[in-house]
């Protein structure tokens, strides 16, 4: 079952539990009324007596020796919610799930460790997962039984949840050994890893095999990859334009073309929202007409980058920038709070309906638009049959004419659209997905020169940096009704490192590479086995749950230890002048001097995952951005002159044009010591010639001679691996 999401369900009253207190006049509420994620607020008035995850939880059960109902979704997702009417609304299964279980709801958006222990047993018990997913467990939390929707009875092959309940506990009653035994083995292939060793240390031709797996699934007709339902997937499509450049001229140009037609396709169909920007959670069909409705702030965030890119790259941006300013300006208007981070989600639904709030009728197109009506009907496929329910449809356009043509019937629409009840909004910040998104702002910034979408991207981060800490300072996951909470995982350190370093090449102030460096330490500190080049997703002092997952494929967002990976080799490049040599591909660059930590930790890094890069190569587009980084090098421009003047912007922002985005611009007041997190060695010997301001393209250790026209600053000086 795949991620389907839908509205805030409007839930019927129940019987209190027994630590019900009352919220909403007299309704009843159970423990979740206390708790500020919009998912777990929206089962508060269940008859379930939930708890949230935590010790208070874990310890009934263990006290009581009772299975362990974890029951885990979030906000934005259809099927829970469908779940939630069905069962845990209706007395007489909350009452079951009360005899049998200590039950246990979980916002995967807050509990990404605990969704992925839970997970990854659906995937190695069923072949298969998805969300709502209930785990039964033993008290200790070790999952033996593990599902994702049940229906309330029993349809077809399918157990009704009941029915499913009275088995568990027969079992749990009679077959205990079994159980245990069997839970036992569950958790221990949990932390399996494959037997054996790598050939060969990871580099082009890992790149080169990846990019050849992950075309074999491309559509070729529609872009993107696979049929139905069809993913956007940005994690792919931003390693194939890594892969580019290490590919064959006809290989690379057959893919060019492939991820502008995927580009255009996602922005021109239903996948996009045509009136008000934005991109939707996914299609259910393969030529992304009708989309799952709802918009999750991490697709808006990652698709930002790969558009910016693909523009940076393209000769004739103009399809591929209309579709960022429009995202931009929906983010702002959305899902933008007042101190500048931006919410999780939007819901599908309004008004108990999917996709309600976003399709029309041609009699509504015509009241509004009038002699106009017929041309929008046409270009946008608003037919009498519609394309969706009830008549009615969701706009495509099918005319894909240039997207100045009918702006102002669009906006009529918008602002009539408005006056509808919307879909709710989850409000939450969420460290990491505010990171993929200051990072997306951020490059777009840079790919359009746009300094307002640079200060949007700083704002966020300032308020994630600044807000969302706890008293000693260590970075929090979530922000929502006030205060920030939840220990921070390694995908929001990763997100935000990342973010702080984009921020700091597009020129929003070399100050946040201090805070790179304060999340790079914590990386090394918390999450990572640094003799052995291991990755954790959860803190070192995370210990409550039954093994310290990691996190290691990419899915709807990117895997975090090739993230986190990413961000440390672009941090050590800056840091310790750690360009990499002809000699990064070979075997022995597996080492390296002490004197270099965040590089010798990077490689280390790749080598532990040099199996699966070798067997799966294409289940890591993330990872093997950095192996391709690693393996070219990094480019660094370094811009000296008056960091005020036009002639200094001027080079600085045509580096930051023609370099790649994870190559590095540093500017430089003539004299200037290096700013923190920038090694000294880079402004040695760079001087602005003539008292002009001078740009030094460098790759390795060799550098460009004095640039002081900003035409003659091209990619071109730097080799292509």
């Amino acid at each position: 079952m795949s991620d389907s999401c839908s509205h805030d369900a409007i839930p019927s009253s129940g019987p209190a539990s027994e630590s019900s207190g009352t919220r909403d006049g007299n309704r009843p509420t159970n423990r979740l009324g206390n708790e500020t994620s919009a998912y777990l607020r929206q089962h508060r008035y269940n008859p379930v007596d939930w708890y949230p995850w935590g010790d208070e939880a874990l310890d009934r059960a263990r006290a009581e020796d009772r299975p362990l109902l974890v029951s885990i979704g979030y906000s934005a997702c259809h099927w829970c919610h469908v779940m939630e009417r069905e069962s845990f609304e209706n007395p007489e299964i909350a009452s079951l799930m009360n005899d049998s279980f200590v039950c246990v709801k979980v916002d995967r958006e807050e509990r990404p460790d605990v969704d992925q222990i839970y997970m990854d047993a659906a995937l190695k018990l069923n072949g298969q997962g998805g969300w709502p997913l209930n785990a039964i467990c033993t008290p200790e939390g070790r999952p033996f039984y593990v599902g994702t929707y049940f229906p309330p009875r029993r349809m077809r092959e399918t157990p009704g949840f009941p029915e499913v309940i009275d088995a568990v506990m027969t079992a749990w009653r009679e077959q205990r050994d079994q159980i245990e035994d069997n839970a036992g083995q569950i958790a221990a292939a949990l932390v399996d890893r494959p037997e054996g060793e790598a050939e060969g240390v990871p580099g082009p031709h890992t790149i080169r095999h990846a990019a050849g797996l992950i075309m074999r699934s491309a559509d070729r007709a529609h872009g993107g990859f696979g049929q139905t339902p069809k993913f956007p997937t940005p994690t792919n499509l931003e390693f194939l334009i890594a892969a580019l450049d290490f590919l064959p001229h006809d290989e690379a140009t057959d893919i060019a073309g492939f991820l502008t037609l995927a580009a255009r396709e996602m922005s021109r169909r239903g996948l996009y929202d045509q009136l008000g920007g934005g991109f939707h959670r996914y299609c259910v069909d393969a030529n992304w007409t009708i989309p799952h409705f709802e918009k999750m702030l991490y697709d808006q965030g990652q698709l930002l980058s790969f558009y910016a890119e693909l523009a940076r790259r393209a000769d004739d941006p103009v399809d591929l920038v209309w579709p960022i300013q429009e995202t931009v300006d929906y983010l702002r208007r959305e899902m933008r709070a007042e101190g500048g981070a931006y919410f999780a989600s939007q819901d599908a639904d309004s008004e108990g309906v999917e996709g309600k709030f976003f399709v029309w009728t041609p009699g509504q197109v015509a009241d509004l638009l009038g002699d106009e009506a017929d041309r929008f009907c046409t270009t946008y496929g608003v037919r009498l049959a519609g394309n969706f329910e009830d008549g009615t449809t969701h706009l495509v356009d099918e005319a894909r004419a240039p997207r100045r043509e009918l702006a102002a019937a669009r906006a009529r629409l918008l602002e009539e659209r408005a006056k509808r009840i919307p879909p709710a909004t989850d409000h939450k910040h969420v460290a990491a997905w505010n990171g993929y998104t200051i990072s997306g702002l951020a490059r777009a910034a840079s790919t359009l020169g746009d300094a307002a979408i640079l200060d949007d991207a700083a704002r966020a981060a300032n308020f994630v940096l600044g807000s969302m800490r706890d008293a000693d300072g260590h970075l929090q996951r979530v922000h929502n009704e006030g205060r920030a909470h939840v220990t921070a995982f390694l995908d929001d350190h990763a997100g935000m490192l990342m973010a702080c370093l984009d921020l700091q090449r597009a020129g929003a102030g070399d100050h946040y590479l201090e805070s790179a460096n304060e999340l790079s330490s914590e990386i090394l500190e918390r999450f990572a086995d640094r003799d052995r080049g291991v990755l954790y997703l959860t803190p070192a002092e995370d210990d409550r749950l039954i093994h310290r997952p990691r996190s290691e494929h990419d899915g709807a967002t990117p895997d975090a230890s090739g993230l986190a990976i990413l961000g440390l080799y672009r941090l050590a490049t800056l840091s310790e002048s750690a360009t990499r040599s002809e000699s990064a591909t070979r075997s022995e660059s597996a080492t390296r001097s002490e004197s270099a930590p965040l590089g010798a930790f990077v490689d280390r890094a790749i080598a532990e995952q040099g199996l699966f890069l070798e067997r799966t190569p294409h289940a890591f587009p993330t990872l093997l951005r950095a192996v391709a980084l690693r393996a070219r090098g990094s480019s660094v421009a370094v811009v000296v002159g008056d960091p005020a003047a036009d002639t200094t912007r001027a080079l600085a922002d045509r580096a930051r044009r023609v370099l790649r985005p994870e190559d590095a611009v540093i500017v430089a007041a003539p004299g200037a010591a290096a700013p923190m997190g920038i090694a000294a060695s880079w402004l040695e010997g760079r001087d602005a010639v003539g008292s002009r301001a001078t740009a030094y393209l460098c790759h390795g250790t060799a550098c460009s001679l004095p640039i002081h026209d900003p035409a003659q600053l091209v990619a071109e000086l730097v080799p292509d691996p």
